[in-house]
This record gives C-alpha cells, sequence and structure tokens, in this order.
C-alpha cells in the first residue's frame, strides 16, 4: 500500500540556461514537503552545459 503524506515530486530548471539562448535545458527531479515548504524552491545545482553551479527553480 502506497503511503500517504505531504511529499511531492518537483522539477527544477535553470533559470540562467533558460535566458542565456543556448539550446537544450538542464532540469532536475527532487521531492519537497509541502507542509514544510509551501512556496517554490530554488536550489543551486550543477549544470552540465554550462559546465558551472547555476540556480534552478521549481516550475510547474
Amino acid at each position: 500500500m502506497a503511503k500517504k503524506g505531504s511529499r511531492v515530486q518537483v522539477i527544477l530548471e535553470c533559470t540562467e540556461h533558460k535566458n542565456s539562448g543556448l539550446s537544450g535545458t538542464s532540469r532536475y527531479i527532487t521531492t519537497k514537503n509541502k507542509k514544510n515548504t509551501p512556496e517554490r524552491i530554488e536550489l543551486k545545482k550543477f549544470n552540465p552545459i554550462m559546465k558551472r553551479v547555476t540556480v534552478h527553480k521549481e516550475i510547474k
């Protein structure tokens, strides 16, 4: 039986890459607890296309 909880999967997308006009996208999938963090999250993650750490924001 599946667990019932407040953890949901979210997609993080690079903001700097989207604004730069380069082809491709850098996305990560992670989980968050909606009760503790109802707002959208921002994390610094590695962007393999730009070859550096950039800010990734939650989408959808």
